[in-house]
């Protein structure tokens, strides 16, 4: 690091402290950014400056957005009877993956988290409180997608008193859980191996 010139240097810094990036990686990132032909680099540049100030909500689910609604908010084709929570815009992605959804989202941005302070007032809640009210009638199951961890469980088992409070007829639902496709069962926990045991399907 010693050797770098300093502008260099300081973009491998910066660069080693995004997710799963040591210090090799980084400074290999580097050198490529520094490979890049000038227009590439100008233009990789801007959209990092702009990634701040173009970046916004969905004012519908809190989906990333450049625009007022999120590409799926404004989809017509998509099944607005059924909402999928999630807790953050990754989880989402996950589900777009495939095409293997048709509905649309509500993203809460976080989970209840007591131990990190962060409480049902401090997440997505009360927005999605709001949509089920708004559209009375129209949706007609909600899908909790949080994460199967103790605070993704304790937001699920909130959201799901707080919508049978709302309007008892809307359908609530859990992601299914258990074993992954090719996994063998002596790696299996106990938890994983109860949760495929009660979600069983008849053959």
């Amino acid at each position: 690091m010693a050797s770098l010139p300093n502008n260099l240097k300081r973009i491998s810094l910066f660069l080693e402290r995004l997710p799963g990036v040591g210090e090799k990686t980084a400074n290999r990132l580097a050198f490529y950014l520094l490979r890049l032909p000038d227009e590439d680099l100008k233009n990789f540049a801007e959209d990092i400056s702009d990634l701040k100030t173009k970046t916004k909500l969905c004012k519908n689910c809190f989906n990333l957005t450049e625009d007022e609604l999120c590409e799926i908010c404004r989809d017509e084709k998509r099944d607005r009877s059924v909402v999928t929570v999630v807790e953050t815009v990754l989880d989402l992605l996950s589900f777009e993956t495939g095409n293997i959804y048709s509905g649309i989202y509500h993203i809460l941005h976080g989970k209840i988290d007591p131990l990190n302070h962060i409480g049902p007032e401090d997440i997505r809640i009360a927005d999605l409180e709001v949509r089920i009210k708004n559209h009375k009638g129209e949706i007609k199951e909600v899908i909790l997608a949080t994460n199967p961890d103790m605070e993704g469980e304790a937001t699920a088992m909130f959201i799901k008193d707080r919508i049978e409070k709302l309007d008892p007829k809307i359908k609530i639902t859990r992601l299914a859980y258990g074993l992954p496709i090719g996994a063998n069962l002596e790696y299996a926990d106990y938890m994983t191996l109860k949760k495929a045991i009660e979600g069983r399907n008849r053959l």
